[in-house]
This record gives C-alpha cells, sequence and structure tokens, in this order.
C-alpha cells in the first residue's frame, strides 16, 4: 500500500481500533505456484498490548501459505466508500474512495494445539456474545471429542508483525466545511458504495484533528 504522509496512520491505539472493529482478514502469501490469498478471523493477542494478532487457518492453507516459513501480508480493511466531487461544491475535483486500512507483515509462529483451542474458544465467543442466545464452542450439544476434532483440521497462528503500514484518507486534504458535507452526504446514504459506519470515522477524525490544532 503507497503511503502518504498526509494520510498515514501510525497510532498504535488506532490501528489496535482498526483490527478490533474489523476483524475479517485477508491472508496473502507468496506460494510456489504464485500468490495466493484467504480469508478468515483474526483476534487480538490478549496477553500483548502491541499489534500482535491470532488466529487459524483450515488445513491445508497452512500448506498453501506455508504457514510458519514464509513471510504474510495480513490486510485489515475498514470502513470505505465512494465520494463524489459533486459534494465539493462548484470547484474542479474528480471522484476519490475514503478508505481506512492497515498491512501487517511478518512470519507467524505457529500455535501449539492446546493454544489453538484457546484461540478458537476465544474467537467464537467474541462472535457469538452478540447472539440472543449465544453457542459457545464447549457446550452441548457439542462435546470434547467434537471439538478437538474440530482442532485437529486447523493451525493456529500469531503473528507480531515485523512491518506495519496504516493508512486512513478520509478527506483530510479538504477543508473542514467540504468535510461536514460529505459526512452529511454519507449519512444521508447518498453514495450506493460506503460502509454505513464511514460518516462516523470520518466525523471522529475530524473533531480529533480540530482539537489538536
Amino acid at each position: 500500500m503507497r503511503q502518504n504522509p498526509s494520510f498515514a496512520m501510525a497510532d498504535v491505539g488506532e490501528i489496535r481500533r482498526l483490527i478490533e472493529q474489523n476483524p475479517w482478514v485477508t491472508i496473502v502469501s507468496s506460494s510456489d505456484a504464485g500468490l495466493v490469498a484467504s480469508h478468515y478471523a483474526v483476534l487480538l493477542d490478549a496477553d500483548r498490548d502491541d499489534l500482535t494478532i491470532v488466529g487459524h487457518v483450515g488445513k491445508p492453507d497452512d500448506l498453501i501459505h506455508g504457514l510458519g516459513e514464509r513471510e504474510l501480508l495480513v490486510v485489515v480493511q475498514g470502513p470505505h466508500g465512494y465520494i463524489s466531487p459533486g459534494w465539493y461544491g462548484d470547484t474542479q475535483s474528480v471522484p476519490t474512495w475514503n478508505f481506512v486500512s492497515a498491512h501487517l507483515s511478518g512470519v507467524p509462529e505457529i500455535l501449539s494445539p492446546e493454544e489453538n483451542l484457546a484461540v478458537l474458544e476465544r474467537l467464537v465467543a467474541r462472535f457469538e456474545s452478540g447472539m440472543p442466545q449465544p453457542r459457545l464452542m464447549w457446550e452441548p450439544p457439542n462435546d470434547p471429542d467434537f471439538v478437538r476434532r474440530l482442532e485437529r483440521g486447523t493451525v493456529g497462528f500469531r503473528l507480531t508483525p515485523t512491518k506495519v503500514v496504516g493508512k486512513r484518507k478520509l478527506s483530510q486534504n479538504k477543508p473542514d466545511e467540504v468535510v461536514e458535507t460529505v459526512i452529511v452526504e454519507l449519512e444521508a446514504g447518498a453514495s450506493a458504495y460506503a460502509d454505513p459506519r464511514l460518516p462516523g470515522e470520518m466525523r471522529r477524525d475530524l473533531e480529533t484533528r480540530k482539537a489538536a490544532r
């Protein structure tokens, strides 16, 4: 991802928030057969306060990616959306796409079966927590044999990235009043290609920048 100093996102806390709110990631690696990409959910490592993530892949994706042997690129995609030049007023302009994203690179560590089970349990608990009647991993009708068979079909990993590129492109290069107009248009649903969370992300960024002046 090409970096632009105006849009750089280097704060660890902000990138952690991005991962926490957008756990469905794209994992990319270079294999003997060429580039390969997979999609999985990840979590921040509960025992760390940096950008270490944990997750799992289903077999044989571990072999396809050379998990534990080759560098992985993990793409975290946050809110994004199409921005019309018509929202800028009577001035020369072109369309753009606002977004928040982070790329984490490094060689992952393979987890032991017990560590993998703990990560799987956390994943289920995280996403079931919003259900009316959560079905946790160890609860009936699941039994321990079923859960352990499930674990044996996966490979858990922990990735402490050695390279991080974060980017937050939210119209920071426009005057405040133009940003306000873009937010209002997005809130009104004027862009069919926008994540509904994007105007809130833009509002948060704009208020942060105003407070820092």
